[in-house]
């Protein structure tokens, strides 16, 4: 006999609403800000715009993909006075959207869409107060589409990362793990881009269309950032030279000491290396007889994680970026959902000891007190722990197809043959 499905649905409507009336709370009413983008620097950008028709992205250089406009003029349709309000709004329709798209999805009889109203509540304020909650809602979206239709899945992660780059990192997971619909997933990839090209290159934006990639190279590291943490601890020893500073430049807080300057620059290759790393352990697993359905969300996880565990920017609100390869794994089979299980949980913790570092007490980071240090250096063990943990599940899904093929004799050509077929020689 069918269950009746609207209990759960009711239920669900009374939470998702509950939880996102919190969050839409503590960002008007907690300390340091957690709207502050929106309200101040998205409202300048906007209304300069309007006023002078000087459009960041367009006339001038800018941090981010020219896609990150959209939300921004949407959320100040009613006024910029108001882009608040709106943007606020926009983030609850899309997070709608979202639970409405993976609603069907289940992990252990349980549908997803459960775990990640947690793990927003967890996540606090900034889970709503940045555009890279567009990103991450935008790809969330494009999970839905991977199994079966991976060239649209490919067009809608694009478009996540023509609003922040880092869902990049997905498109690249499909043009890697899907052999037999690499096309497809690059004429996706490929449709989405060209027409954001079009459409800038027709507004007159062609000399800054890849702008922010040059916007961020100036940066130095960022307090909350995990290879800045040894420099928080020297400077709340007091070590001479170690200090948190503000960057009137690029306007965020950073740290200084002796060597940082090498450790930002040598951040970029760190994490290329790890992403080769990934790349190189996900093709032998897949060559080796592992599915390429449970291979493709470890990989997705490991990029996501090399981009935040080794960058030497740490915004709070690049934890969100977990919530994407966390439900892909969840959602792409049994096997894959106990695999993930124990990160799912991880993300938790990690969540909510972020919200704690900002806004809750942010202002405490900034004056170094050792027991918000302890938090921080917490959170940022959990995303080097999770790093390690998609590079070690990899190295096991390589090894567990040589081991049974090293232990079962050959048996002449025809058993050649079918090993060389089974690894997509």
């Amino acid at each position: 006999m069918r269950r009746n499905p609207w209990p759960e649905i009711v239920a669900f409507v009374v939470a998702f609403a509950a939880v996102h009336a919190l969050l839409w709370t503590l960002t008007l009413v907690v300390p340091n800000q957690p709207i502050g983008d929106v309200t101040i620097t998205y409202r300048r950008w906007i209304e300069s715009g309007h006023a002078s028709h000087f459009w960041v992205g367009i006339d001038a250089p800018w941090v981010y993909p020219i896609l990150a406009i959209v939300p921004m003029a949407a959320a100040s349709l009613g006024g910029t006075a108001a882009i608040g309000t709106g943007w606020l709004l926009l983030m609850v329709l899309l997070h709608a959207v979202v639970c409405a798209v993976l609603w069907r999805y289940r992990s252990f009889g349980v549908r997803v869409v459960w775990w990640w109203l947690a793990f927003l509540l967890a996540l606090g304020p900034i889970g709503l107060g940045r555009v890279d909650t567009v990103a991450t809602a935008v790809a969330l979206v494009g999970v839905a589409s991977v199994a079966a239709r991976p060239g649209i899945a490919a067009a809608v992660f694009t478009v996540a990362a023509w609003v922040k780059v880092w869902p990049a990192a997905l498109v690249g997971v499909l043009v890697v793990l899907r052999r037999g619909r690499r096309v497809e997933v690059v004429a996706g990839a490929l449709t989405v881009t060209g027409l954001v090209v079009l459409v800038d290159v027709l507004f007159g934006g062609a000399a800054y269309l890849f702008s922010f990639i040059g916007e961020q190279t100036g940066r130095g590291l960022q307090i909350e950032s995990p290879l800045a943490t040894p420099y928080l601890w020297a400077a709340a020893a007091r070590v001479p030279g170690a200090a948190v500073f503000y960057d009137q430049e690029i306007l965020t807080f950073e740290v200084s000491g002796a060597g940082t300057e090498v450790v930002a620059a040598l951040s970029t290759p760190l994490m290329a290396v790890v992403v080769v790393v990934g790349v190189v352990l996900a093709l032998l697993a897949v060559r080796t007889g592992a599915q390429r359905a449970r291979v493709a969300p470890v990989l997705a996880l490991l990029f996501v994680a090399a981009l935040i565990a080794t960058n030497k920017v740490g915004s709070p609100q690049y934890i969100g970026w977990f919530a994407v390869p966390v439900v892909w794994g969840l959602v792409a089979g049994r096997g894959s959902a106990w695999r993930f299980l124990p990160v799912a949980g991880a993300m938790l913790p990690m969540a909510f000891l972020t919200q704690l570092v900002y806004p809750a007490y942010y202002d405490q980071v900034l004056g170094v007190q050792p027991w918000i240090l302890v938090v921080l250096s917490l959170r940022n063990l959990l995303e080097v722990a999770v790093l390690v943990w998609s590079v070690v599940v990899l190295v096991r899904m390589w090894r567990d197809g040589i081991e049974p093929r090293a232990s079962r004799p050959a048996t002449g050509a025809g058993h050649a043959d079918r090993e060389r077929g089974r690894m997509g020689a």
